[in-house]
């Protein structure tokens, strides 16, 4: 989700209430700690409790493969106000991998453990500090020592996706091996991967016996679909779902890009295409050919409203 969740998607999906709380795009930890300045502007939450102005929850997510600056960096989140450290051993894009980082740690579980471990000793004990896997490199059953050693390091919770790094985003998705670590590790195991509508996350729910979900894509697709799977769970009370309000929701994310000076205005039509595409390909959003030439905002919200 670089480059879609950004601190104003993040605004415009905590206005729906239906979210425990959000995870940031992955700050990257390389060759240096990144200083204060880098971590507020990439979480401009944390100058404001760790919370986005529509009261979502704020967890910080780092990625690289030395321990050492991993926790280096995860102490300075927390020292920034982060309430949870989150650290991604899932991300399958190339560039990432081929510089030590996310889902290249899946194939050294001795190393989950060690960043784990150092990281969950740099931050205060109240502090949570989670891990974001896959199934595994090329194969699923990767998952059980991954998972243990995450466990092992002291990682709070576990979220794990459903497919290897190699399948990528293809389907399908496994969820029954999530339900196999659940069993085995008895810490939280979130579940996430292909959950695009309420019936999905009743199969996956089904599948791998795990409570906890997260949703990304589905999400963006489906405005609504955050709503009815909160409900499902009992957050929030059951009442119908009026159709999305596609307008009210793009007019909300340009309000809070420039807020958060995010994009010049005559960036925004990008980004809200972005957002109707994903819609259109994964979601419920059928006018994609409709807006797809707009060329402003004017004339975007025109066709939409037509």
């Amino acid at each position: 989700m670089e480059g879609v969740t950004d601190a104003p998607m993040r605004a415009v999906q905590g206005r729906c209430g239906a979210f425990t709380f959000a995870v940031s795009e992955f700050l990257r930890v390389s060759q240096h700690v990144p200083p204060a300045h880098v971590f507020l502007h990439h979480v401009p939450e944390l100058a404001h409790g760790a919370r986005t102005p529509t009261g979502l929850r704020v967890a910080v997510q780092i990625l690289g493969g030395e321990a050492g600056r991993m926790a280096e960096a995860a102490a300075r989140a927390c020292e920034l106000g982060a309430p949870v450290v989150d650290i991604n051993f899932g991300c399958p894009a190339p560039t990432v991998n081929r510089h030590d980082g996310g889902a290249t740690l899946l194939r050294y579980p001795k190393r989950i453990r060690e960043i784990v471990t150092a990281v969950r000793a740099a931050v205060p004990r109240g502090v949570p500090v989670s891990a974001k896997l896959r199934l595994g490199w090329d194969g699923i059953d990767a998952i059980d020592e991954n998972a243990a050693m995450a466990a092992e390091g002291g990682a709070s919770w576990l979220t794990i996706h459903g497919r290897t790094r190699v399948a990528g985003y293809a389907p399908p998705v496994f969820w029954k091996p999530i339900g196999r670590v659940r069993e085995r590790l008895g810490i939280p195991v979130v579940a996430n991967g292909d959950i695009w509508t309420l019936d999905d996350f009743r199969r996956c729910r089904d599948e791998s016996g795990c409570r906890h979900v997260m949703l990304g894509r589905g999400a963006l697709g489906d405005p609504l679909l955050a709503r009815r799977v909160a409900r499902e769970l009992g957050l929030l009370a059951h009442e119908a779902d009026a159709p999305t309000d596609w307008p009210a929701q793009l007019r909300g994310l340009v309000e809070w890009s420039d807020r958060y000076h995010r994009s010049r205005s005559d960036k925004h039509v990008g980004r809200l295409k972005q957002w109707l595409r994903l819609a259109a390909t994964v979601g419920t959003f059928a006018r994609f050919d409709a807006i797809k030439r707009a060329t402003s905002l004017e004339e975007l919200f025109a066709t939409l409203e037509a």
